[in-house]
């Protein structure tokens, strides 16, 4: 496994071109990108449908040959009955509070599978929600826009929730924002405490994706 890095942006697969996902991959991974963001979504939890274990395992082809990371977010039902399914292919897994009633548990069997095990959080759950499992985390996902689509507008306040969410974790704990993130909104969640950034569209749908990518990681690292 290999773990997510400080000041590291994810691009986020979800918002590549379907048809020419593996070269922009490749192109992100020349630029310096080493750790992807899937989203898997099951109509459920959230109103889309998205990536599914065998896109996973073959970006872990890829991104794992140029000992990468691939960080699978599972917006869905039933987190518990999917963790398995994607522990082989993945670095990191996220899995939402409000999806499982036994988050504590299923924080375990991601750790046990071999994967760093994060807790997602919608934007309107409370940040406290978080404290009782703080120290089973080795991250936190905190959504900057309601789940289910890119392309949303970033949610103004995303940077109080990453400040509320730093005094509450452990040190070793990171906080990843997911959602909305661009050259304006990033910088006010890197200064509040947010270590990871996932970024689909500000990436993917750029005249230049590379070079886009290339902006967000040089202001992720200031």
């Amino acid at each position: 496994m290999r773990v997510l890095g400080e000041h590291e942006v994810l691009p986020s697969v979800m918002s590549a071109d379907p048809m020419r996902v593996g070269e922009q991959v490749d192109g992100l991974m020349d630029a310096g990108a080493r750790s992807f963001h899937v989203d898997v979504m099951d109509a459920h939890f959230v109103p889309n449908l998205t990536l599914g274990s065998d896109f996973a395992a073959a970006l872990a082809t890829r991104v794992h040959a140029l000992e990468g990371a691939v960080d699978v977010h599972l917006m869905v039902e039933r987190p518990a009955t999917m963790v398995a399914a994607f522990a082989a292919a993945a670095d990191a897994i996220s899995i939402h509070l409000e999806a499982d009633p036994h988050p504590h548990r299923l924080l375990g069997l991601i750790r046990e599978l071999g994967c760093a095990a994060g807790l997602a959080v919608n934007p309107g759950t409370p940040i406290g929600a978080i404290a009782p499992l703080a120290d089973m985390l080795d991250f936190v996902n905190l959504l900057a826009v309601n789940p289910g689509f890119s392309g949303q507008s970033f949610i103004p306040t995303a940077p109080e929730r990453v400040a509320e969410a730093r005094a509450l974790l452990p040190d070793r704990a990171m906080i990843q924002v997911d959602g909305g993130m661009d050259a304006e909104t990033m910088p006010a969640v890197r200064d509040a405490g947010a270590d990871l950034f996932v970024a689909g569209s500000a990436v993917f749908h750029a005249a230049d994706p590379v070079e886009s990518y290339r902006e967000l990681a040089a202001l992720a690292r200031e």
